[in-house]
């Protein structure tokens, strides 16, 4: 669920007159939109963006404010500071959503704002939340009014703004990034929403035990821990219990939703620190990202293609049966499927972390397409030539080409690579695992080839 999807702004946009901010929560409005601080003082994390002239305090309480797009987690307080902004004095704020506004509803506010601006009215702010999900043609139509202040720009965004920001948009703002709340933070804020008036009064207790799995299982989303407690806190008075322990807050909170944009930054996180947890053999983190990856689920053929990349990548002829494992697993996506196929995919992470590594295949193969792109090469050598159609002979191609079958050591001294790269060493096997001994034969493999005196006892086997 997108940052604050429960209470985001209207559908459409919809203005809210100045000083008046959104309209009051109802009583029987979720906690977490009951419990939203009412002024900077009760904004708990963010410490970072808190200081006397920082941005943010410019934005709520400043007389000219510059546009800012928020960028962080779910939970993190975007949406809050969004109401802190709308509760302001003598500004006029308009509230949309990236989801079902387009281009014409901003227009319609570019142009009241502007209007307003003529006739001496109060400053417009423009909230959008997900801005994301705007368009580039959406996205240009704010740049004008935003460059001569029109109106002051608040964007909130769970995406890298960097990824789904047009640049102009971005170089107009300022960027806060909001972090996700730590534990003591969100732990803080579930004992004000037991006790404060607007929360739930201390109508209820929380067991120690029982604070520490919501506060755990919020993962720094506080809107998270404030919907598990008032679930558990409504488990408990149905069952004429004052108490909140630690089986009716499991119960109130099933599973931990996973935080994981298929076509975000996080993604791209994930997918990076499971590769180099397995590159860096350690095996237990590279099954925690692959679990995170499974129960947010992620196509299990993309984690499959990136392992076939990686047995050869990083393990390679370190261990050869890797990429065995890993095309096994990839052909058990495609005819076991989900949930079963997860095992066969865990047992093929368990195979590439603890297998031990090389990168001579991949080191070798940028070698050679270095001097491919850098126009080394030359001719195939004519003995090495298709000889097989009418002609060729006559051609030279074939010619003195010595089959290494006929030789009892199965290799012949021979002239394999264009003239100019003869000599040219593209693969250093390591000596980790079954590279051992692929480093001890490619030496002597080598001097045969090359048609060099082998030492005493080097005869290729």
């Amino acid at each position: 669920m997108e940052d604050d999807a429960l209470f985001s702004p209207p559908v459409v946009a919809a203005s809210v007159a100045a000083g008046e901010g959104f309209p009051a929560p109802p009583p029987d409005a979720p906690l977490p939109v009951r419990m939203r601080p009412a002024s900077l003082d009760e904004l708990v994390g963010q410490d970072h963006l808190l200081a006397p002239g920082a941005p943010l305090r410019q934005l709520v309480g400043g007389a000219s404010p510059p546009s800012v797009i928020l960028w962080g987690p779910a939970g993190s307080g975007k949406t809050t500071i969004a109401h802190l902004v709308a509760g302001s004095t003598d500004r006029q704020f308009v509230a949309m959503t990236a989801l079902n506004a387009g281009v014409k509803d901003v227009r319609a506010v570019i142009d009241d704002a502007r209007a307003r601006r003529r006739g001496g009215g109060a400053p417009t702010v423009l909230f959008i939340d997900e801005v994301h999900r705007f368009s580039k043609a959406q996205q240009d139509s704010l740049l004008a009014a935003v460059e001569d202040r029109t109106l002051t720009l608040l964007a909130a965004t769970t995406e890298n703004p960097y990824f789904s920001i047009i640049s102009p948009l971005l170089s107009r703002c300022v960027l806060l990034t909001l972090h996700p709340l730590g534990n003591d933070e969100v732990r803080q804020l579930v004992r004000r929403a037991l006790a404060d008036q607007r929360g739930l009064a201390g109508a209820v207790t929380l067991a120690d035990d029982a604070e520490d799995h919501l506060v755990r299982l919020a993962a720094g989303d506080v809107r998270k821990a404030l919907t598990a407690l008032e679930a558990a806190a409504a488990a408990a008075t149905a069952a004429g219990r004052t108490d909140i322990d630690l089986a009716t807050s499991e119960r109130a909170v099933d599973t931990a939703a996973v935080r994981y944009d298929r076509d975000g930054d996080v993604h791209y996180d994930v997918i990076s620190a499971f590769i180099k947890s397995m590159r860096g053999s350690d095996v237990d983190a590279a099954l925690h990202y692959l679990a995170r990856m499974v129960v947010a689920g992620e196509d299990p053929r993309f984690i499959a293609r990136r392992m076939i990349i990686f047995a050869s990548e990083d393990v390679g002829m370190a261990d050869p049966t890797a990429l065995q494992v890993a095309t096994a697993a990839a052909h058990a996506v495609e005819h076991v499927g989900m949930p079963e196929v997860q095992l066969n995919l865990a047992q093929a992470v368990v195979h590439l972390a603890t297998a031990p590594k090389s990168n001579a295949v991949i080191t070798a193969l940028g070698a050679a397409l270095a001097d491919v792109r850098a126009g080394r090469g030359g001719s195939v050598p004519r003995h090495l030539r298709d000889a097989h159609y009418q002609g060729a002979k006559r051609l030279g191609h074939g010619a003195d080409y010595r089959d290494p079958h006929d030789s009892a050591t199965g290799v012949v001294a021979a002239q394999y690579p264009p003239e100019d790269l003869v000599g040219m060493d593209y693969y250093c096997p390591t000596r980790h695992g079954a590279e051992r001994e692929i480093a001890e034969r490619v030496p002597r493999l080598r001097r045969v080839v090359r048609g060099v005196d082998p030492a005493p006892g080097e005869e290729p086997r």
